[in-house]
């Protein structure tokens, strides 16, 4: 019983600028012990400084990074293109996954070519969808 509370990840990043879709995931990801911290970010720009600003210090870092494609500003594909230019250390520490609601097939196969990207996910996260990384991860 007491494994089953513990958290699975450290720190989980979202990236999203739908507010709503921010706090369902983030009380999603709490409510399946999924991520210990849940660093809510509601545009690209702003995470992707949070990691170029902490790129030595890997203990900050989010070990999973959840990114919607559009999003004002900074698109979730421009986020993709910019976190290609991070140290190798950072890429090494987080896995990107692009939880979007397009049905787009050029959208999600672009998502799915991007060599930092683990998988794409239609919105909402689910718990399945949470076990399932978790699962592989362990």
């Amino acid at each position: 019983m007491k494994d089953e509370l513990n958290q699975k990840f450290e720190r989980v990043m979202l990236i999203d600028d739908n507010i709503i879709d921010l706090y369902i995931a983030s009380r999603i990801i709490v409510k399946n012990n999924f991520g210990q911290e849940v660093m809510k970010y509601s545009n690209a720009q702003d995470a992707l400084q949070f990691l170029q600003d902490n790129h030595d210090k890997i203990s900050t870092l989010p070990q999973i990074i959840f990114v919607d494609i559009y999003m004002p500003l900074m698109s979730g594909f421009e986020f993709l293109e910019a976190y290609n230019h991070l140290p190798p250390n950072v890429k090494r520490h987080c896995q990107i996954f692009v939880i979007s609601s397009t049905i787009d097939d050029l959208d999600i196969a672009r998502a799915n070519k991007d060599e930092n990207v683990v998988r794409f996910q239609v919105k909402p996260i689910n718990k399945t969808f949470l076990d399932r990384i978790a699962f592989v991860n362990t």
